[in-house]
């Protein structure tokens, strides 16, 4: 189930650091890029992966798609969080599916708006 975040529970998120970091390095790889998503995870050991939304004529994936990838080629062997920025109200079932496929069903996935508003969090599971 996709619920919105009331404000108090909005800001209750942002307050973990970690989880800014996210959204801010989601954001900063939408704006750089010129791309519509720009997502973010962080994995087991704590170090973060950055990406945009491939879009080329042979290989389409989404932000958090790629970004999961990232983590995958480079060694990660499991997730802690994933963020991404849309303009969607919340993450699709593929991107959480990314996501539970490398870190399971209890990495939680924060929805943000381009503003860095948070939409939604829920779980990939």
């Amino acid at each position: 189930m996709i619920a919105r975040m009331s404000d108090q529970q909005q800001a209750a998120e942002l307050s973990d650091p970690e989880d800014r970091k996210l959204v801010t390095l989601a954001r900063s790889a939408r704006a750089r890029n010129g791309v519509a998503e720009g997502a973010a995870v962080r994995d087991e050991t704590g170090r973060t992966y950055v990406a945009g939304t491939v879009a080329l004529e042979s290989l389409r994936l989404s932000a958090l798609q790629t970004a999961v990838a990232m983590a995958v080629a480079s060694g990660a062997k499991s997730l802690e969080a994933a963020a991404v920025v849309t303009e969607a109200e919340a993450a699709s079932d593929a991107d959480r599916a990314a996501v539970r496929d490398l870190g399971g069903p209890a990495v939680p996935v924060i929805t943000a708006a381009p503003d860095g508003s948070i939409r939604a969090q829920v779980v990939a599971g």
